[in-house]
């Protein structure tokens, strides 16, 4: 369960989120000095912190405004407006609060990816640059977000929206990016892998809809569908051909087998009639 309350601290809820670790310092624990996941692990980490401290500044400028404008749901009017106006430097306070906390949560959202990209089944999923090489001209060269899709990452995207429901928000408050499922909850895809899938024609994301409320609609195209189907038969034909070649050698042994197959030369005794 996440430790971090996404009202009070956003960005370390996010971590949690996201890495299952209670603090984002631990991202970069346990990893030589210098090393790239202890280096971007600590960039997480200072984003995280920027943002809970700019939504904390951000909470007590809009409980400053509340009190400000509790005489106006009291009836007070005519003396509420001075020369700066009601809100004074509050209103202007706000506005530069959520724009730095919009900022504050991009350089979260890019450092988090980031991070996935040095994780270690990310790189298992890549080729290496000698195995690379080798393919010359024959493959055209990896995009940058390949690892999103690396794995069976795309498998179980596609198996995620096939399974109905499947939604791609951004928070209102918050701007971070995330999806969830028809039950409300966030299944266990990455939404850099449905964006790379819908970049690439096997998703189909319905724009006519909001992104904060309720979300737009993911749906598999019919390119995605034929991903699908050939990524799921895989299995079941190995097995069957497997079957058909044990069930082809057992014949050929049998036939081999002197206690079964006829003597060369051998004829077959007719039978007698009564």
């Amino acid at each position: 369960m996440n430790p971090h309350d996404a009202a009070k601290q956003p960005g370390a809820h996010l971590v949690a989120e996201e890495f299952g670790v209670e603090d984002p310092w631990a991202l970069s624990d346990n990893h030589p000095l210098r090393d790239p996941l202890d280096l971007v692990g600590r960039i997480v980490a200072e984003a995280a912190r920027d943002v809970d401290e700019l939504h904390g500044q951000l909470t007590r400028a809009a409980q400053s405004a509340i009190e400000l404008l509790a005489p106006i749901a009291q009836g007070a009017h005519s003396d509420m407006r001075g020369w700066d106006g009601i809100l004074r430097t509050t209103g202007p306070q706000i506005e530069l609060l959520v724009a730095r906390r919009g900022a504050a949560y991009e350089q979260l959202d890019r450092a988090i990816a980031a991070y996935r990209r040095l994780l270690p089944e990310a790189d298992a999923a890549q080729p290496s640059k000698a195995a690379a090489q080798s393919l010359g001209e024959e493959k055209a060269p990896g995009r940058s977000d390949d690892w999103a899709i690396s794995g069976d990452r795309q498998v179980r995207a596609l198996e995620a929206v096939e399974a109905g429901g499947l939604r791609f928000h951004q928070s209102a408050v918050y701007g971070y990016i995330y999806l969830s499922d028809g039950r409300g909850q966030r299944p266990t895809v990455w939404p850099e892998t449905v964006r790379r899938l819908v970049t690439d024609g096997l998703l189909d994301q319905d724009p006519s809809e909001s992104l904060y409320r309720p979300g737009q609609f993911l749906s598999l195209t019919e390119k995605g569908e034929a991903a699908l189907r050939e990524a799921r038969p895989a299995s079941p034909r190995v097995s069957a051909a497997l079957s058909r070649s044990s069930n082809a050698a057992a014949i050929s042994n049998d036939a081999a087998d002197p206690a079964v197959a006829p003597l060369a030369g051998a004829t077959t005794a007719p039978t007698r009639s009564r």
